[in-house]
């Protein structure tokens, strides 16, 4: 037996701006990328230190002295 009724058809989903998730993917990123970068240059500047400190020496600690132009 077939059904009487006819098919109906299927409504088809609301398009997204498919934009949206590629900026919000791309800000992901590069916050990743910054937060990499920054964690990489902390831990060099850490490591330095540990290797003056490590080797005995106590003026490990770099000092800002202005130039004189």
């Amino acid at each position: 037996m077939s059904d009487p009724r006819p098919a109906l058809p299927k409504p088809e989903p609301p398009e997204h701006d498919s934009r949206r998730g590629a900026l919000i993917g791309l800000v992901v990123i590069a916050l990743l990328v910054i937060a990499g970068y920054w964690l990489v240059n902390s831990l060099r500047e850490e490591g330095q230190r540990e290797d003056c400190m490590a080797s005995g020496r106590t003026n490990c600690v770099p000092l800002d002295i202005p130039r004189k132009n």
